[in-house]
Order: structure tokens, then sequence, then C-alpha cells
């Protein structure tokens, strides 16, 4: 992957997590019923994808290879 691309699901992932991070921080509202959306889930998800990516980032960034058994 280029570097813009990975740059790019970066940010996405980064602000998917922060968005998910802030609805599932918000108290329930039971009049308007449960919450379908497990926000906490996909903030994980997210932050998990963020931590891969920079990763991915460095890796490229560095230039190095690494081996391949």
């Amino acid at each position: 992957m280029s570097p813009s691309l990975t740059l790019t699901l970066l940010a996405v992932s980064t602000a998917v997590a922060v968005f998910s991070g802030w609805r599932g921080a918000r108290p329930p509202d039971l009049s308007r019923g449960p919450r379908m959306i497990p926000w906490r889930f996909i903030m994980l998800v997210a932050g998990a994808l963020t931590f891969l990516l920079l990763i991915h980032l460095a890796a490229v960034l560095s230039g190095r290879t690494f081996p391949t058994t």
C-alpha cells in the first residue's frame, strides 16, 4: 500500500474510533429504546485498525522490508 493510502485509512479509522467512542460514552436514553449499534465494539475495532495502520506506516516510511519465510 502506498503511504498516501495508509495515511488516508489512518485518518478515517481514527475519526471512526473517536466518533464511536463519543457515541458509546453517552448515557443511555431509555425513552428512545435500547441502543442497536454496538458503539464500544466499533471503537475497539477501529482503535485496533488504527494501531495496525500506524505500524504499517512506520514500516513503509522506514523502507525496511521484513523477511518472509
